[in-house]
């Protein structure tokens, strides 16, 4: 089992040093959007211009696909986490872009209960995580219940990862399989530290964000500063709902959080989360499920806010979808709704289900609950429909091929 280090330990890495600007990129790479919905997964291919875009699918028609992510080490190992009608919870992979498909032969599962206890089952995988660079073939899962779990063949074969997963204080964070979001609790926003393979970030719905400085050998809560539903004590992890973690990949020292209960960010060795959010306009508010972190600057920042009244009705404030960006680190925020829907839109994206490209300038990409896709090659400014009459889409990628 894990042995727990204490609470809120203060890490001893040295801050790094302020990124420089990082150069923009000139490549002959066309985009490949990796959309999963809740009937089936679908690829669209870009041309270089990321003007028209070439549709191959459905894939796995009529199967729920939460996840969908393509290696950018090799850059042709595609992962999918299915939950099929009669089979239950598995993975595929693709070594050619989803032309074909090859089923896991162990994917995640809880190891067997012992003693007449009452075991764990893996209902869906949540979340893919290629692993560190210099560890080829290697791949985290997230699962509903949380789990952990790793694969070091490429995705063929999974086993649980550390000692979370039976640790008894993490299943009390952790909570009862009714407990978290509307369709099951979940462990999500699995992130290596790009100059550490040992240092690891994860998140659970409910149950609080995580860091391993040892491979996984311990862990401790990084929960300061994070609110909670008012009534509930802060102090229990359990009551913590992070919605998407995401790490600046030009300052990795720097951590932003979408949460059930605002928008934050902090910036390590600090253990201490800062609310951000507060400067969103109070009639939109700082809640919702997923961000995106621009790829070259690590102020700018994006979430698509949802309506977050008493009683949720995960939709857009007032019917009206719109995107916000921060260009100074969370101090301001612009709302980007050009081309979006001027009323009557009740939809929302979930926490998979926006992301942005490499590109100069940078193109931005989601998926409704109302299965349309949207692109913006203007890093926001302009907003474009795609894709309309999809399924629910529950997570978009991109995709950098040749």
């Amino acid at each position: 089992m894990a042995r727990l280090q204490k609470k809120y330990a203060t890490r001893t890495r040295k801050p790094a040093a302020r990124a420089k600007p990082t150069p923009r990129p000139r490549t002959s790479k066309r985009t490949v959007l990796l959309v999963a919905t809740r009937k089936g997964a679908w690829l669209f291919h870009g041309d270089a211009a990321r003007k028209t875009w070439r549709v191959d699918g459905p894939h796995f028609l009529g199967q729920i696909i939460n996840h969908m992510v393509l290696d950018p080490r090799d850059g042709k190992t595609l992962l999918a986490s299915a939950k099929t009608g009669h089979l239950g919870p598995t993975l595929f992979r693709s070594t050619n872009l989803g032309r074909s498909w090859e089923e896991a032969l162990r994917p995640p599962a809880f190891a067997k209960a012992s003693n007449g206890q009452k075991g764990r089952t893996v209902d869906h995988t949540f979340w893919l995580a290629p692993g560190h660079a210099s560890e080829p073939g290697v791949w985290y899962a997230g699962t509903s219940p949380q789990g952990l779990f790793r694969s070091e063949d490429g995705g063929l074969t999974w086993n649980p990862f550390s000692g979370i997963n039976d640790d008894p204080q993490y299943r009390v964070w952790m909570g009862s399989v009714q407990d978290g979001t509307p369709d099951g609790p979940k462990l999500h926003s699995i992130i290596v530290d790009p100059r550490d393979p040992a240092h690891f970030y994860f998140a659970m719905s409910g149950g609080g964000v995580h860091e391993s400085v040892d491979g996984g050998g311990t862990w401790s809560p990084l929960v300061q500063g994070m609110d909670v539903v008012e009534g509930f004590d802060a102090a229990n992890i359990a009551f913590h709902d992070p919605h998407c973690i995401r790490l600046c990949p030009t300052n990795p020292d720097r951590l932003y959080q979408q949460n059930h209960c605002g928008i934050y960010r902090i910036d390590r060795p600090s253990n201490t989360w800062v609310r951000i959010g507060k400067k969103m306009p109070k009639r939109v508010g700082d809640v919702g499920f997923p961000m995106v972190v621009h790829p070259r600057d690590p102020e700018t920042v994006w979430v698509f806010p949802m309506d977050g009244r008493m009683v949720w009705p995960r939709t857009s404030p007032d019917g009206l979808p719109c995107v916000y960006v921060t260009r100074n680190g969370g101090k301001s925020w612009k709302r980007l709704d050009s081309g979006l829907p001027g009323s009557q839109a009740w939809w929302t994206v979930k926490r998979q289900a926006m992301t942005a490209d490499a590109r100069d300038p940078v193109g931005l990409y989601f998926g409704t609950t109302s299965g349309e896709l949207w692109v913006s090659r203007d890093e926001g400014d302009r907003w474009t429909c795609m894709a309309r009459h999809l399924p629910e889409i529950y997570s978009v990628e991109t995709a950098e091929v040749r």
